[in-house]
């Protein structure tokens, strides 16, 4: 069931909840994360947030500035997705507005390779596409993935995301553009992947 929107408040601007699944638990980006997210970003297929390449400890550490100051402005919120039993690092998801009362806003989503096809991704996104319908009052959450990304534009669909096209040649990566697909996900889809995101702040 959904939550309540007049559930909405600002309170994630001073401090982001931890939001806890039953195999991952969410908590926001921070200085200790530093290694981690280097490993993570320098993967070929990885989402860079926003970096350019190459990624290196100095630029991971911008982002996770950034990701602060973009945090306590409204901008957009980060998340590490680690292993619940072991609070091993293993992907990085964002949520950025596209408009000022984040009722559009775009999600990024990069994951360690031993983590892909494991569910994780599912979890993970079921608990912050929650956590920005019902808490941020977002209404429609927007996703670019590389066409050729197989894996992830499955997860999408599954989702139950809508393929809404192909941007071609829209995004660079090593010199060579290539084609994104864009996906969406509207408030009233969410349907079945309401989960609770109580807050449990860190």
């Amino acid at each position: 069931m959904a939550p309540d929107p007049t559930a909405m408040d600002a309170n994630w601007r001073r401090e982001l909840p931890t939001l806890v699944g039953r195999v991952v638990l969410l908590r926001e980006i921070g200085p200790q994360d530093l290694g981690a997210l280097v490993d993570l970003l320098s993967l070929s297929d990885a989402t860079r947030f926003g970096l350019d390449e190459p990624v290196n400890e100095l630029s991971a550490q911008e982002l996770i500035d950034r990701a602060v100051r973009d945090r306590a402005a409204g901008l957009s919120f980060t998340y590490v997705i680690t292993l619940t039993a072991a609070r091993t690092v293993v992907g990085v998801l964002q949520v950025r507005q596209l408009d000022p009362s984040f009722e559009a806003a775009e999600w990024e989503c990069t994951l360690a390779p031993s983590s892909r096809g494991s569910g994780i991704f599912l979890e993970a996104a079921r608990l912050v596409g929650s956590f920005a319908f019902g808490t941020l009052g977002t209404h429609r959450l927007e996703a670019r993935v590389l066409l050729q990304n197989g894996r992830a534009n499955g997860a999408l669909r599954k989702l139950g995301a809508a393929q809404e096209g192909v941007l071609r040649r829209s995004v660079r990566r090593g010199g060579e553009y290539f084609d994104q697909v864009l996906w969406s996900m509207l408030k009233e889809d969410w349907g079945d992947h309401w989960v609770s995101t109580s807050p449990r702040v860190h």
